[in-house]
């Protein structure tokens, strides 16, 4: 299936409600029920084609075939490795994830986290799987993944040294969800070695499709203390930890009994009435199940004698969950961590659930990636977004009315490309307030001329090399553009905005419509006047007419006089000729008439104006940029999609459009909306073929 069938194809699938956690998208078709019973039919057990054993699922370089930490691996099966392996004992728990020769802490911190929320781990491990008698060799998770839940299945073969797991296992050694789950992670990007170093943010978010926020606490901002409380009013997930200042510091334990570069989670945060005044206190739990903090507010500490019972429950036993003072966590604590959850991974009613907007895009190189603001001939071809803000919070607390606003920009499937040697593009956003007389408007690609005399209002902290940026922002009520872009122009990429909101926001993706002023420019026989009647019976010879190939030499011979323009090597080809005769020929002899040579003569001159109008440094060739500029100046109205298929087609990798490709494209534009238009007689907008009809007009 070419590249257009198979993005509709995936647009139809999402419209039809799959990629949901509870209708997954099968990833690369695979069917775990199918194929679990198939084999279970046939008595064999299930070896996976698109992730087999080999070396190159391993890894590339350091993990590569000829990589000395690769020597020795051999694929073994759980059975092959204990007498009864289980895939869960008692539940998940934090000891079942022990990381191995894999640099992937930041993924096994984000696992021990989900081991935390029962509802959380099961729609990322579904149940009804084990070694038991439905065992066939195949398991399946659901990953989170730009904007849908995918489905994601595994043969149990894993890697092994000396009869050890190579990666991820469990203290208890019989135990392997944790092991396979990693592998399908690694199946989804790629192999194991991609997932070598990352953020534990993004194993949050591939887990739970929430967005993730990052808080360095000595930069926090004033109103942390409310964040973090609306954060865990909408059930979100918080982690928190101390950093490190050397290796021997890891897991290190204060005197007061807090554990350095420790993955914490933070359960609860309230304000108590103490000797007349407020207290601010934050509840913390240790993964280990012990080890508390001893200081002021701890289990048992004097300060609980003065609050009464009611207001915050003492943490009496010894179960590593603990409150402490909230200025002490700030002053203790390096990292904050926020995982705000989308409406359907929240299970309980007592959660107020924040609104959420989800649009995927690209950047392609010549047509969507302008690159940042430093680029101002550019920045504005870059995807535009519209976010309108119609509700204030409920509770702005210290600040201003206003209302808050998560955005975050992730690029796509990075780490499937390391393998190719690419990594994560540099990128960032910018955010315009825009003025009244374009609010309501989404069929409106912004030009440059609206960036050169509008300043931002916001942006993204900065431009960073990581997956995914993220902003927290209370903005006022308004509509606003949301501008995703790459660091440097002119870089291909896939990307995912995401807008989580308090209160009802709405986020929609802001283009030009499709359209076309076609202008009634026929020229009929009895208006050519003497000169070029003359012309023409010199050109079509004795049978008056002009054929395709005879129109490629008048054409050739023509511009190729000419030093303002530059052609291609060969200038106008046949095949490009052959649609211009089709687009004019009105009697279906498939040759040109005096009239209608005279007609797509005046069109070429109207071409010809445009173009060098737009070759603004007279190089006799355009760029992309002023492509898109001439294209509207020849009545044209292209949205984003069209015009990268455009560029792609008839710009030269310089990212140059000679005059006989500009010729070509404004021809075979027209007639495509002459086509359109002419089945469309009601006017509504979409037209049904049959098959005759489809290829009659795909084939001209």
């Amino acid at each position: 299936m070419s590249g257009v069938a198979s993005k509709l194809a995936h647009q139809r699938a999402l419209a039809a409600g799959f990629g949901t956690n509870a209708n997954a998208i099968k990833y690369l078709n695979q069917d775990f029920e199918q194929l679990r019973s198939q084999c279970l039919a046939r008595g064999e057990l299930f070896s996976d084609p698109s992730f087999p054993a080999v070396p190159e699922s391993l890894g590339f370089k350091e993990l590569g075939p000829n990589s000395s930490k690769t020597r020795g691996v051999q694929w073994k099966r759980p059975r092959e490795l204990c007498s009864r392996p289980r895939f869960i004992v008692g539940g998940a728990t934090r000891t079942d994830i022990c990381q191995g020769g894999l640099g992937d802490c930041w993924l096994l911190a984000a696992i021990a986290s989900l081991t935390l929320d029962e509802d959380v781990i099961a729609r990322v491990v579904p149940s009804g799987q084990d070694f038991d008698a439905s065992y066939a060799g195949i398991f399946h998770f659901q990953f989170w993944q730009f904007g849908e839940w995918v489905d994601v299945v595994i043969d149990d073969r894993l890697p092994t040294r000396n009869g050890e797991l190579l990666f991820v296992h469990s203290a208890e050694g019989s135990e392997f969800w944790s092991a396979l789950l990693e592998k399908a992670y690694a199946k989804v990007n790629g192999c194991y070695e991609a997932l070598s170093g990352g953020s534990t943010t993004e194993g949050f978010e591939d887990f739970t499709g929430g967005i993730a926020e990052c808080y360095e606490l000595r930069k926090a901002p004033p109103n942390m203390f409310q964040i973090i409380k609306k954060a865990l009013d909408a059930g979100a997930l918080i982690g928190c930890s101390i950093d490190i200042t050397s290796a021997a510091d890891s897991e290190a334990i204060t005197v007061q009994k807090l554990v350095k570069g420790h993955a914490y989670s933070l359960t609860g945060a309230s304000e108590v009435d103490y000797r007349g005044g407020k207290e601010k206190l934050v509840r913390i739990r240790n993964p280990w199940g012990q080890v508390e903090w001893t200081g002021a507010w701890s289990d048992n500490s004097s300060e609980w004698n003065y609050v009464t019972s009611h207001e915050v429950q003492n943490v009496k036993a010894d179960d590593g969950e603990f409150w402490m003072s909230f200025s002490d966590f700030m002053r203790h604590y390096s990292r904050l961590e926020i995982c705000t959850l989308t409406p359907d991974a929240l299970t309980s009613d007592r959660f107020t659930s924040w609104s959420v907007c989800n649009h995927e895009g690209n950047w392609r190189r010549g047509s969507t990636a302008g690159g940042c603001r430093n680029n101002p001939s550019t920045f504005w071809i870059n995807p535009q977004y519209v976010l309108k803000l119609d509700k204030v919070d409920e509770d702005p607390s210290t600040h201003e009315a206003g209302c808050s606003v998560v955005v975050g920009l992730i690029q796509k499937n990075r780490r499937r490309l390391r393998k190719s040697g690419e990594d994560m593009h540099t990128i960032g956003f910018a955010i315009y307030e825009l003025p009244p007389q374009f609010h309501g408007e989404r069929e409106v690609h912004l030009d440059r001329n609206f960036f050169l005399t509008h300043a931002q209002k916001a942006r993204s902290e900065t431009f960073v090399n990581t997956r995914e940026v993220t902003t927290r922002f209370h903005l006022p009520v308004g509509e606003y553009l949301i501008i995703p872009s790459t660091f440097e122009p002119h870089l291909n990429g896939d990307f995912c905005v995401r807008v989580f909101s308090e209160q009802e926001q709405e986020t929609q993706r802001n283009d030009d419509p499709l359209d076309a002023i076609l202008e009634n420019d026929t020229v009929r026989d009895s208006d050519v006047d003497a000169g070029f009647r003359t012309l023409f019976t010199k050109l079509a010879g004795s049978d008056m007419l002009i054929s395709a190939s005879e129109l490629q030499t008048i054409l050739n011979k023509i511009t190729s006089k000419r030093t303002d323009i530059k052609l291609d090597a060969g200038g106008f080809s046949l095949d490009s000729c052959r649609v211009m005769v089709n687009l004019m020929d009105d009697s279906g002899d498939g040759k040109l008439g005096l009239g209608e040579f005279a007609t797509l003569w005046k069109k070429i001159q109207k071409y010809l104006g445009i173009f060098k109008k737009m070759d603004t440094d007279s190089s006799g060739t355009m760029s992309t940029t002023e492509m898109r500029l001439a294209l509207k100046e020849a009545g044209f109205t292209l949205n984003h999609p069209i015009f990268q298929i455009i560029i792609t087609r008839y710009s030269d990798p310089d990212l140059t459009v000679n005059f006989d490709n500009f010729v070509n494209c404004l021809i075979r534009l027209e007639m495509m909306f002459r086509i359109f238009k002419k089945a469309d007689v009601h006017k509504t907008g979409s037209i049904e073929l049959d098959l005759f009809q489809w290829l009659t007009f795909t084939m001209i």
